[in-house]
């Protein structure tokens, strides 16, 4: 994995320093980024790959069903889901979509959208939904863990400062709910799960670039859309992704239980903004069965 993880490295300082440069990454309509895919090797596992490409683990799972995530076989084309469609929010500051494990910031001259998988709270301790802003800014944090944490596990120290043990990494930005943080980590196989106490964790290269972008006062949305629409093109485009429940289940097991979200009907019809004749319905089934996370077109070509 050293020559992706490189590669890795070296795409993320050129994303930095494009940033720092004022270049912008520009969204088609309601979609960001592109698939892409690559061919497995000797050796590989999906947990390193997630780390090595910048994804989260899951997200890796879910797109690539059937592919064993430990002994995958060699020469097995494994599909990279790094084309997403924008969540339902108003697209400024950082939207976080809990149900996707990503991040997503609208950078304010409205075009450039930067988008990051996350790890996020685990069960009894759930990274909240709702409205906040970041509060300040921490270059090499020091890590207090709060009274609950030092209850579940004595043996924690009263503080741990900056360094290679430091669970926060070297980037956090506090929020305006306390003890809620968007921090790097030490732990980067926990990127794409729900791992921690409730704070929000990215890949150390990932916070690195967010925070050279955002300042104190960015509006933070955190939502918990499980299924996201949006019209690219002239095609309306759907993409569902798993439940909690779902996603533990699949971190630990490699198999996802089926579940049908509701809602899925309502929200395709509401999209189709009077094209529902136009309406693919077992396209729509099989995504909605699936979950992959990724987006599929749901429209029929329109007849001449």
């Amino acid at each position: 994995m050293t020559g992706r993880r490189t590669a890795r490295l070296r795409c993320a300082l050129l994303s930095f320093l494009l940033i720092l440069a004022g270049l912008q990454v520009t969204a088609e309509a309601a979609i960001v980024g592109e698939e892409e895919s690559i061919i497995l090797r000797d050796g590989d596992t999906l947990l390193d790959l997630a780390v090595a490409e910048s994804l989260g683990y899951v997200e890796l799972l879910l797109a690539n069903p059937g592919v064993d995530p430990w002994i995958p076989a060699a020469g097995t084309e494994l599909l990279l889901p790094k084309r997403h469609l924008l969540p339902a929010a108003p697209p400024s500051g950082i939207v976080i979509n809990l149900p996707e494990f990503r991040l997503y910031y609208f950078a304010p001259d409205g075009e450039e959208v930067l988008t990051f998988p996350i790890g996020i709270g685990r069960t009894a301790h759930e990274t909240p939904s709702g409205q906040t802003r970041i509060v300040k800014k921490r270059a090499n944090p020091t890590w207090i863990p709060t009274v609950s944490a030092r209850r579940d596990d004595p043996d924690l120290p009263e503080f741990v400062p900056p360094g290679p043990d430091n669970p926060l990494g070297a980037h956090a930005l506090n929020l305006d709910w306390p003890r809620y943080v968007i921090h790097g980590t030490n732990r980067p196989y926990g990127i794409g799960r729900r791992v921690s106490r409730g704070c929000i964790r990215l890949y150390p290269e990932d916070i690195a670039a967010l925070f050279a972008a955002v300042e104190p006062g960015t509006e933070v949305t955190i939502l918990n859309q499980q299924v996201k629409t949006g019209w690219v093109g002239g095609e309306l485009y759907l993409e569902v992704h798993p439940t909690p429940l779902q996603a533990d289940a699949l971190a630990a097991t490699g198999r996802l239980t089926p579940y049908d979200p509701p809602e899925t009907t309502a929200l395709v019809l509401e999209a189709a903004k009077g094209q529902a004749a136009r309406l693919n319905w077992s396209v729509i089934r099989r995504v909605t069965q699936e979950r992959r996370g990724i987006p599929v077109r749901i429209t029929m070509p329109e007849l001449n």
